[in-house]
């Protein structure tokens, strides 16, 4: 961890100074860019495969890509954070973000966008908690530090919804400028964020290692894993680059638990994953991220090729999946502090498995009305009961020294979830093609949408795992 130096000026709770509203204002505004970055490729895919001439199978990399990075090197962004300082690597990663923009906008191939996304998600992993930590010691505990929080997190869950928007804007002038758009906004902010954010150093509490080789293998591994899954159409359960991928990803995964197990101060403490609440949020979150962006997939590429929709009238159609959540944030403590989150988390993971089901049912949508739009508010509906429920039952009950692993550990679940479901999802669109009339795309759909409903089912199990305390809790209390 880092100490920060007192600022020059501490403004009362109802009396913030232009320079905190400043810095307030870049924090939020990086985080919103942070949370975009997904969305933002959801719609243009379809126009970024037909540019590079890339498969479904191929041009998935561009969301998944971006949450590997993200997730896959979030608790070693926290260790490069405490060994060199906040101030520092924010700004570093704003200029790397900026630069990694330009260069995907000029991608030519799969290998370039994927290395460019893998960087975007990395220096997210850098900016996202640490604007939150400086927020933390720049603010007067209380008020002040809660709006701020406040404003942080609407901005981050307006993010999505923005995404979508910006990119069937974008994507009708070209897909180019989905990907590289960002980099001006970026190196506004790095101009601002040299004035505005504090200086700090590394503390005395600064790991002494950074954990680098398990963090790379468990990427690398996770990379692996996610290119054996998507080159099964192609090549077959049995095939030479399925085989060697799967081994490859194998062997990565097992250096990096070796690594771990070695490590005086491993990424992940083993202890973390001994706690019930904090693994069934984990779950709970990877499941409803995941079965989420799934399901945009498929009705992404059903939209625009069975009914030939372009990419501003598509996000416009997604909208109301994002909406909801970005319009109640502000209420979702209330919510919490109110029915407690296990009720919360087992009813928001169960109205997306029925909109699922009830998309499943068709395979295609015959009418927006009728089959997407109600599945979207199913999911909405998920997010809204759900999301922050999960964040704050992740870290009930554990010790502030473990509270920043556990933070982690549970955002990289969530981004695991960004990788894993989508990418399989891609595979099983991919090996059926969508295209043709209405029932063809329906019989193909199918496979995909099952495994999004299954997803959604694990994380209602999860769910559901949460409210057996609180049934044992009531029993204790009618018998006393």
């Amino acid at each position: 961890m880092t100490s920060l130096k007192t600022p020059p000026h501490t403004a009362p709770a109802t009396d913030w100074s232009p320079r905190l509203w400043g810095l307030l204002l870049v924090l939020a505004a990086n985080m919103l860019v942070d949370a975009l970055e997904v969305s933002v490729v959801v719609v243009a895919m379809p126009s970024i495969g037909e540019g590079l001439h890339l498969s479904l199978t191929a041009v998935q990399w561009s969301l998944t890509g971006f949450a590997a990075g993200f997730g896959g090197l979030m608790l070693f962004g926290g260790r490069v954070v405490a060994r060199y300082g906040r101030r520092r690597v924010y700004l570093a990663a704003l200029l790397v973000f900026a630069a990694a923009s330009v260069v995907a906008g000029c991608a030519d191939g799969p290998g370039l966008l994927l290395a460019t996304r893998l960087v975007k998600g990395f220096c997210a992993a850098l900016t996202a908690p640490t604007g939150l930590a400086i927020i933390g010691s720049t603010f007067p505990e209380g008020p002040a530090r809660t709006r701020a929080v406040s404003v942080y997190s609407l901005f981050g869950a307006g993010g999505f919804t923005l995404g979508l928007l910006l990119s069937g804007l974008l994507t009708e002038v070209s897909w180019r400028w989905t990907l590289a758009f960002p980099a001006p906004v970026v190196l506004l902010l790095f101009v601002f964020g040299l004035r505005l954010v504090p200086a700090d150093s590394p503390g005395p509490a600064a790991p002494a290692g950074l954990g680098t080789t398990g963090a790379l293998t468990f990427t690398g591994g996770l990379l692996s894993f996610v290119y054996a899954v998507v080159s099964v159409p192609q090549a077959g359960w049995g095939g030479t680059r399925v085989v060697l991928a799967a081994l490859v990803s194998a062997a990565l995964f097992a250096v990096c638990v070796r690594a771990e197990r070695a490590s005086p101060q491993p990424l992940l403490p083993s202890g973390v994953l001994t706690k019930p609440t904090m693994v069934r949020s984990a779950l709970g979150a990877a499941a409803l991220n995941g079965s989420y962006l799934g399901l945009l997939l498929v009705i992404t590429f059903q939209l625009q090729s069975l009914w030939g929709w372009s990419a501003l009238r598509t996000a416009v159609a997604l909208l109301p999946a994002s909406l909801p959540l970005a319009v109640t944030a502000l209420l979702s403590g209330r919510m919490v502090g109110r029915f407690g989150p296990p009720r919360l988390i087992a009813a928001g993971a169960l109205v997306p498995v029925a909109g699922y089901a009830l998309y499943l049912r068709h395979g295609a949508p015959v009418s927006y009305a009728a089959d997407v739009l109600p599945t979207l508010l199913c999911v909405a509906a998920g997010f809204v009961l759900a999301f922050t429920a999960l964040n704050v039952q992740a870290t009930t009950g554990v010790p502030a020294a473990e509270r920043a692993s556990t933070v982690g550990i549970y955002q990289t679940a969530v981004q695991l979830g960004a990788v894993l479901v989508p990418a399989a999802v891609a595979a099983l669109l991919y090996g059926h093609s969508v295209s043709g009339s209405a029932a063809s795309v329906a019989t193909d759909s199918r496979p995909a949408l099952a495994l999004v409903t299954a997803v959604g089912a694990l994380g209602l199990l999860a769910g559901l795992t949460g409210l057996r305390p609180l049934r044992r809790h009531s029993a204790r209390t009618t018998v006393a």
